[in-house]
């Protein structure tokens, strides 16, 4: 949806807490630009089954512009292959990325005055589909969702060197080697 069209079929979220909205259109970055003007800039936590190109780089660009000071995505573990092609972006994107057993579609927004929740039936994708959403400045809510996203990010793998097989513990575990290759030890190289 358009920023314009946006702010035709939606109240601004001072007016009113609870929103809903139902029809093509309403894409989930468009979305969140609309929510950042309005709140300042803030925390964002994304849930999605799948995300895409055009939706990391009009984030990455949300992030250039300082509306975004934080923030961490959880995408599904079945969509892995596609996620994981985008770690690159994502690493530009979000300080935390997870992979999980998530279908869930959440936008949530954070600072000092705001705690925005949107729940959308739409990935972080762009299909022509009518898409349900939800939107609520309601501090229950948002709590709620925060504390039940926590919960699936306990059981969900954080991408940190996936696909080269390091992560930051990994890498730690060769520090106390001497070698010149840094903190990994090559095999046979004793401690």
């Amino acid at each position: 949806m358009r920023t314009q069209t946006i702010k035709t079929e939606l109240r601004p979220l001072n007016e009113q807490p609870y929103q809903v909205y139902l029809g093509m259109g309403v894409h989930t970055l468009g979305l969140l630009a609309w929510i950042l003007e309005q709140t300042g800039p803030a925390k964002v936590l994304v849930t999605t089954f799948s995300t895409s190109d055009e939706f990391l780089s009009g984030f990455l660009n949300l992030r250039k512009k300082g509306l975004i000071i934080g923030a961490s995505l959880l995408a599904d573990l079945k969509a892995s292959k596609k996620t994981v092609k985008l770690e690159e972006l994502m690493s530009q994107c979000f300080e935390k990325v997870y992979l999980g057993n998530n279908h869930s579609k959440l936008l949530l927004v954070m600072n000092d005055k705001w705690q925005v929740s949107v729940i959308s039936s739409q990935n972080n994708t762009y299909g022509g589909r009518n898409e349900c959403t939800f939107i609520t400045t309601d501090e229950d809510i948002h709590t709620k969702l925060c504390g039940k996203l926590y919960n699936i990010q306990k059981d969900s793998v954080k991408i940190d060197g996936l696909h080269t097989g390091t992560t930051e513990e990994n890498r730690a575990t060769g520090s106390h080697a001497h070698s010149s290759l840094g903190n990994f030890r090559p095999f046979g190289v004793e401690e």
